[in-house]
């Protein structure tokens, strides 16, 4: 009878010691994925760094994306209400922005007559 309680308290205390171990390493293996998704970028249009690895590396709202040769911390996708005005004017040829929730207050990221930048919509 002694033999049969020894043996369930040592069970007992083994179980005990190594749960927590074992919830620690199941908690380091997960990985936050933040709501939203990367905007594409165009190959070879970003740094060749990797600038993070997971969503959870990043700040705030952004996530970890592809920036078109690396990985960086990028905010996600946004399309604002409205739509963009025609271009018009001297050739921008330049990509200032990507999507709208690159651009400040209700601005849009719109067509210029060779790239992109922000615009009030129409």
């Amino acid at each position: 009878m002694k033999l049969k309680l020894l043996s369930l308290f040592t069970v007992v205390l083994l179980t005990l010691h190594e749960w927590p171990n074992q919830s620690k390493g199941a908690a380091a293996l997960t990985c936050t994925v933040k709501p939203g998704i990367c905007p594409r970028r165009k190959w070879g249009s970003g740094m060749c760094a990797e600038y993070c690895t997971k969503d959870s590396d990043c700040p705030n709202e952004e996530k970890c994306c592809h920036n078109g040769c690396g990985h960086e911390c990028i905010s996600p996708y946004t399309v604002k209400p409205g739509r963009c005005p025609m271009p018009k004017g001297t050739p921008m040829c330049a990509e200032y922005c990507y999507h709208d929730g690159e651009c400040p207050g209700e601005q849009k990221c719109c067509r210029t007559t060779c790239g992109h930048a922000c615009s009030e919509p129409c």
